[in-house]
């Protein structure tokens, strides 16, 4: 029960804390609406059960303890979040208040961005490999595991579900919109630098 608490108390203030996956939900959600916010929630806790899954398998262990294949999985999330930084910083401020004239993403592509901002982030790989290894043991119960997992992903989607919604609130949104400007220029900044910070981290 005490590792469970623990696993609680982590993840709780490790999807708390402002991120990539952060970002990318606020990003979402003033600029496309609460719709677009919520489904970019739903991929991102769709991206920690790939996490928990391969975790579960024993891949993540893999993952942690080879320098090789945990380097090709950061420099590929890296890239992402610089690719993502530099168009959303490059992003005109055009889009009206009223969503439904201007620009917007399907469901697909939300829940796409949400997805792969998540999957491809290695410090989530970390974070959900160092958690599992703490309380999971070769004799823990695949339910136990299973339930661990989808904590893990619950937390995610309502955290990010509660940022979708204040963020695409109609007079937080109209003030965003106002200054979409500077705020495109902040969130891509945060993600590029998020991106080059992981490139240059050391892999251990």
């Amino acid at each position: 029960m005490t590792g469970i608490l623990a696993v609680a108390v982590i993840t709780v203030l490790a999807v708390v804390a402002p991120g990539a996956d952060f970002a990318m939900i606020v990003r979402n959600s003033y600029l496309y609406g609460r719709r677009t916010g919520l489904l970019a929630a739903l991929g991102v806790a769709a991206g920690v059960l790939v996490h928990v899954t391969y975790t579960m398998l024993g891949v993540g262990l893999l993952i942690a303890s080879s320098a090789y294949l945990f380097t090709v999985i950061k420099l590929i999330g890296a890239a992402y979040l610089v690719y993502v930084g530099v168009r959303t910083f490059r992003t005109r401020g055009e889009v009206k208040v009223d969503l439904a004239q201007g620009e917007r993403l399907t469901p697909f592509a939300a829940l796409r961005t949400g997805f792969l901002t998540n999957v491809l982030n290695p410090k989530t790989t970390l974070f959900v490999v160092s958690t599992f290894s703490q309380v999971v043991d070769p004799d823990t119960p695949v339910y136990e595991q299973a339930g661990i997992g989808l904590f893990m992903s619950l937390a995610h989607l309502l955290w990010f579900g509660v940022v979708a919604v204040f963020f695409s609130h109609d007079r937080m949104r109209a003030l965003m919109l106002r200054g979409q400007k500077v705020l495109n220029k902040v969130i891509g900044s945060v993600l590029a630098g998020l991106g080059v910070s992981l490139a240059l981290a050391p892999s251990h």
